[in-house]
């Protein structure tokens, strides 16, 4: 009987330091586990940040591909043009001018839309001109389009404030960016002259224009009339009104979508006194839209 539980006994503790082992070599397997699972968790957070960053690097790589180097990624607004202005001729810019003038007042007469409209012999047709019309081009646009082929672009009359050449724009600063442009066709005596109001009261416009030889005159529609109707501005010398048409500006709008610029820029482009010479052959005048 004592032998029995003798040998009962041996065989509880033998099992109990079974279960002790089993148990501690779960724990050591576990451990171990949770271990190797520490380790690779970082490697795994590295290879998806390097992942993302791979991705991301191949989204700006294909960006970068669209742009030329050095490029900035804003485009510059004011360099923005529409090219379609540069494809119309005569017929199509007359048409283009009349629209426009519909689309901005639905409720002109047919009266009213003639005595706004701009004949067709009034265009001069610049689609031979192959270049961009940005600011860049417009002094070689000018000398292209002149029948002396620019030798007399750079030259003012012997008259003070009479230019031979209008630019007209839709802002002063748009205005003040074209006279920088076309730097390169003045000299000491032959000066451009700024018709817009952006910083310059028209006293000040009026005075240069009584002491000053100028070739070309940069400005506004308004601006401009304001200074024909004054007698400061002298059209006696004038060739050309150039229309800056093709630009954009950063709100997308050009000189024909502006109501309050266009209706202006009608009203100098139909004066009487223009009227009367385009198609002329004495002192023919044409409107050029850049």
């Amino acid at each position: 009987m004592a032998e029995t539980q003798k040998s009962s006994s041996a065989a509880h503790a033998k099992n109990h330091d079974n279960k002790r082992k089993r148990d501690d070599a779960d724990k050591q397997s576990q451990g171990a586990t949770s271990a190797a699972n520490k380790k690779q968790k970082p490697l795994g957070n590295k290879h998806d940040k390097k992942n993302k960053k791979d991705n991301n690097a191949g989204k700006g790589g294909k960006e970068n591909a669209k742009r030329p180097a050095g490029t900035p990624k804003q485009q510059n607004h004011d360099e923005a043009f529409d090219e379609s202005i540069g494809k119309m001729d005569g017929q199509l810019l007359a048409d283009h001018f009349l629209q426009k003038a519909k689309r901005h007042n639905k409720d002109l007469s047919a009266v009213e839309l003639g005595d706004m409209s701009i004949p067709v012999n009034a265009f001069f047709d610049t689609t031979s001109f192959q270049g961009p019309r940005t600011l860049a081009k417009l002094p070689e646009y000018l000398k292209e389009c002149d029948r002396s082929k620019g030798s007399d672009i750079g030259v003012a009359s012997e008259e003070k404030g009479s230019p031979h050449t209008l630019v007209v724009a839709a802002a002063g600063l748009r205005a003040a960016d074209i006279v920088r442009a076309l730097r390169p066709l003045q000299s000491k005596d032959a000066t451009i002259a700024k018709l817009f109001a952006k910083h310059i009261k028209i006293d000040e416009a009026k005075q240069f224009l009584e002491r000053a030889h100028t070739n070309i005159g940069v400005g506004t529609p308004q601006r401009i009339i304001d200074l024909l109707e004054a007698g400061s501005l002298k059209t006696k010398d004038l060739k050309r009104i150039v229309v800056d048409g093709s630009h954009i500006d950063q709100k997308k709008r050009g000189i024909f979508d502006m109501k309050e610029m266009y209706f202006p820029l009608l009203k100098l482009l139909t004066r009487p006194e223009f009227c009367e010479r385009y198609g002329s052959k004495e002192q023919e005048l044409k409107v050029l839209v850049y």
